[in-house]
């Protein structure tokens, strides 16, 4: 087997192990399942408890509902919110997609600008006007995210009434969503390309030293070019990694905006689920994040042996 079919079937192993743990866990609790699988707010009569632990599967053996298990995932059924009276899938997927419109344009400007810039100012550490800008940088990356949202929709939307309060639309049209979704994306943005520029100047200062960057310097040839093409390369390896995660975890993430914004995206939705013990909505999150985890980690991998010929696959 090669190399690439074992990492791609050590993420597809590692897949079926989270799934199944999610298909355990419920079962494995103290008390009965069904209610672990509902929610412990959910109040049924003794006749709807037998029709829905039926509907459910839960009188059948385990290795049937096992099986009854995964059916259900590939066809996309996550089940039902009795919280929500609605079908997990179609909550889930509905919210998604606004979160990934918020999150999405912040991390691929913040992976960007931050590394481009962090490469600028790790290369030219001395120069005064870059010395200035980390330390702007670094006050931001050491500000809480919540902060930085309640200070810019204290700035922005109370005091100056520039951007709405709340929301990602009042009515609905292309110019009505951008202006309410600018702001937040902003933040986001803001904080993700600190956290880059800092983490790749270092990698910059670090790399710049090297032998092959000396050699390259010997050659003749620019700082420009000896860092876009050489040391840029090389330096960008720990970005992939958190990129990787972030995009993993891009659902969850946008956690503290959302609430400070009053979005309906999937941060908020899981927040509010583990309030109200919305077991259902809980699990369909995580068997979403855990495929974006998963998915972002074999990209990385994927990206990592195309940078770097030590980890390239055979």
């Amino acid at each position: 087997m090669s190399l690439a079919a074992k990492k791609v079937s050590r993420y597809i192993l590692a897949i079926i192990i989270i799934f199944s743990l999610n298909f355990v866990i419920p079962r494995a609790m103290p008390g009965d399942p069904l209610t672990n699988l509902l929610g412990e707010d959910v109040i049924l009569t003794d006749s709807s408890v037998t029709t829905l632990r039926s509907e459910m599967g839960l009188d059948r053996s385990l290795s049937q509902q096992y099986l009854d298990y995964w059916r259900s995932i590939l066809q996309l059924d996550l089940g039902y919110s009795f919280h929500r009276h609605s079908p997990v899938s179609k909550i889930i997927f509905t919210r998604m997609k606004w979160t990934l419109l918020l999150a999405l344009p912040s991390l691929l400007l913040g992976g960007v600008l931050g590394s481009v810039l962090g490469a600028l100012a790790g290369w030219r550490c001395e120069n005064q006007s870059q010395k200035m800008k980390t330390a702007f940088f670094l006050g931001v990356y050491c500000t809480p995210p919540y902060f930085l949202c309640l200070l810019a929709l204290y700035l922005f939307s109370f005091k100056f009434a520039l951007f709405p309060l709340k929301g990602f639309y009042d009515t609905g049209s292309a110019i009505d969503i951008a202006h309410h979704l600018f702001l937040p994306i902003l933040v986001m943005t803001l904080f993700s390309l600190s956290r880059n520029y800092m983490i790749m100047r270092g990698s910059i200062l670090q790399e710049k030293s090297s032998l092959y960057a000396t050699y390259a310097r010997a050659k003749g040839l620019y700082d420009a070019e000896i860092l876009f093409r050489h040391v840029f390369k090389n330096a960008l390896l720990p970005i992939i990694t958190l990129l990787a995660m972030d995009f993993g975890f891009i659902l969850s993430g946008a956690l503290f905006v959302e609430i400070v914004f009053s979005m309906d995206g999937m941060g908020n939705l899981i927040y509010d689920a583990l309030l109200s013990r919305d077991y259902p909505v809980l699990q369909g999150s995580f068997l979403i994040i855990t495929l974006m985890v998963v998915s972002a980690n074999l990209l990385a991998d994927i990206l990592y042996s195309r940078l770097d010929p030590r980890v390239r696959w055979h």
